[in-house]
């Protein structure tokens, strides 16, 4: 496995290129590298989770509670990429997903945009 320093620099990287305008809405979130999803879940490879209430969920009373946590899995990440070049993808890949949920998208509406952005990336 790659050393935890060096991943945890490219989720560093991904965040630090993030449009600003995301960047500036994301609000009590705490983005963490663990080694391998609990195995509660046979047969599914999880990449990440979302632990938090979606920003758009969030009311007037919603504050002092601890940070939204988004946890991306750095074995799982490595176990499906070749090289260097694929698992910074795969990781900017698990942190939009994952925001994504931060922001209240649903695995379907996850699943139709990144249907459309990869139409876009081949044409």
């Amino acid at each position: 496995m790659m050393p935890r320093a060096k991943f945890e620099a490219m989720v560093e990287e991904v965040l630090a290129s993030l449009p600003r305008r995301f960047r500036r809405r994301l609000q009590n979130v705490a983005i963490m590298v663990e080694d391998w999803p609990p195995k509660n879940e046979p047969g599914r490879l999880v990449l990440g989770i979302y632990h938090g209430v979606p920003f758009p969920h969030r009311g007037p009373f919603y504050g002092n509670v601890s940070p939204d946590v988004i946890v991306i899995y750095q074995g799982a990440v490595e176990a499906i990429a070749k090289n260097e070049e694929e698992i910074r993808e795969k990781v900017r890949e698990v942190i939009f997903h994952e925001i994504g949920h931060y922001f209240g998208m649903s695995e379907s509406d996850l699943a139709r945009q990144e249907r459309k952005n990869d139409g876009k990336e081949r044409g």
